[in-house]
């Protein structure tokens, strides 16, 4: 029998609503959310599409974490399944799998189209989630797409699209932002200069060619489920030779849901590295767990995997991560309050500055909102004492489309070091506004570094 607290039940974007003030209990602050509704919509050409049914399934399992009064798709899914993230045998079976429901869209909720053409002008939030090459974002639903390539879709592209405009649809509906769904937003994961215009083709952006063979993936919550996630999209073939070893000491709480790709409530009490290892499994991934606290004892042995993705959210293990014997990290970092959820900050190790040094001074902390009327309120009413009031403030605030996009990053720092990109020991950027995109070059030169790779045909070099 699992007993869980309040804070370890608390859905982490309803929160945000209590700690900024919007809503004065978490009763209102839940009920906020199942207000919250959208609909997405895919042509017959995209419906048999792997990209666009990636994007498609990446926005429902983002969705209806975020939307709670539901994610209806509209469009024919009596197609086969071509993505091996969710189960099939048909598009309508992996959106129904993934929380959608299918049928016609609401008129005046907030509509998403994924891909297709540019439609009519209309008066409501209407946005396309587009992609191209390594680039992805959204447009107004009446503007033209990016310009098309001769590569093709890079597979991490329609989930960074996907992502993107699930925080454009909640960015609208919450309020946040008076220009969503009236502008263009989006990146290039080959380029993340700002004077690159992510609309436009990039010739210097290669075929995606070479994939990592072996990862090491520490913490598997938010942001270690969406590289899990991620990985599963890029195309590995059915009899690629892929390991991933998974390192976690928690177990799924009710709200891991709310921020995390591959949890749900069925899973409640169950650690997460036995969770995302039997996925993983499913997805033809070899694993290997340990379910160790990550610190400085910890050592990496030398047939291991020597690329480390980290998604924890504490500094101790942060500080650790350049003295293990990884010989390359890529680390990412989200806001935890009500006003910088949205923000993420990416390094990669080792680099110019230790570990330790980048993480010096990082408590374990985050801003506390323990005096917002909505915990003022518990306290007074008596449901929680001083304590269980502190521990629930203290959580963080977290979008599961923030991790997503975080995760499209992360890979993407991996994909250039197999295609011989840049790469950068910085990337910080708030989802507000992509336009102060700061991307900082890496400095460190990888480039006799050989962590194995296989090619998309299934080749291991």
């Amino acid at each position: 029998m699992n007993s869980f607290t309040p804070a370890d039940e608390m859905h982490r974007l309803a929160k945000r609503a209590m700690d900024n003030g919007t809503v004065a209990s978490r009763q209102e602050a839940e009920a906020l959310l199942r207000g919250y509704r959208i609909a997405l919509s895919i042509g017959p050409d995209e419906a048999i599409d792997r990209h666009h049914q990636a994007a498609l399934l990446t926005a429902v399992e983002l969705g209806r974490r975020v939307f709670l009064g539901g994610v209806t798709v509209e469009g024919d899914l009596d197609v086969p399944l071509n993505v091996p993230v969710s189960p099939g045998p048909t598009l309508r079976d992996a959106v129904a799998a993934a929380g959608g429901t299918s049928g016609a869209a609401t008129a005046g909720i907030p509509l998403i189209a994924i891909g297709g053409l540019a439609k009519q002008k209309s008066d409501g939030f209407s946005i396309r989630a587009v992609f191209d090459g390594w680039r992805g974002g959204i447009v107004p639903g009446h503007a033209e797409g990016p310009d098309c390539g001769d590569i093709g879709p890079m597979a991490l592209a329609p989930m960074l699209a996907a992502a993107l405009a699930i925080n454009e649809a909640f960015l609208h509906l919450s309020g946040d932002s008076p220009f969503a769904g009236k502008r263009t937003v989006g990146l290039n994961l080959w380029n993340l200069s700002r004077s690159t215009d992510w609309m436009s083709c990039d010739a210097s952006a290669p075929e995606l060619s070479y994939l990592p063979s072996r990862l090491w993936l520490i913490g598997l919550g938010h942001l270690g489920q969406a590289y899990l996630w991620g990985l599963g999209l890029l195309p590995y073939a059915a009899d690629a030779k892929v390991e991933v070893l998974l390192q976690d000491i928690d177990v799924i709480t009710p709200s891991t849901e709310s921020t995390s790709i591959l949890s749900d409530r069925t899973m409640l009490g169950e650690k997460k590295t036995r969770v995302t290892a039997k996925w993983a499994e499913r997805r033809g991934f070899a694993t290997a767990i340990t379910e160790r606290l990550f610190d400085e004892t910890c050592r990496r042995h030398h047939n291991e995997p020597s690329i480390a993705l980290c998604g924890l959210d504490n500094a101790v293990g942060r500080r650790a991560l350049d003295q293990v014997g990884f010989d390359f990290v890529v680390e990412a970092g989200l806001g935890r309050g009500h006003q910088d959820f949205r923000s993420l900050l990416i390094h990669t190790l080792p680099g110019e500055m230790s570990a330790g040094t980048l993480w010096r001074d990082e408590g374990e902390g985050s801003q506390s909102a323990v005096d917002a009327a909505a915990y003022r309120k518990m306290l007074d009413e008596g449901s929680l004492d001083r304590c269980g009031v502190t521990l629930l403030a203290g959580k963080a605030v977290g979008a599961p489309f923030v991790g997503a996009v975080a995760a499209t990053l992360v890979l993407a720092e991996v994909l250039r070091l197999l295609h011989g990109g840049a790469l950068h020991r910085l990337i910080d950027m708030n989802l507000i506004d992509l336009a102060y995109v700061r991307a900082v070059p890496q400095l460190r030169d990888f480039s006799t570094f050989n962590p194995g790779f296989i090619t998309a045909d299934g080749i291991r070099s």
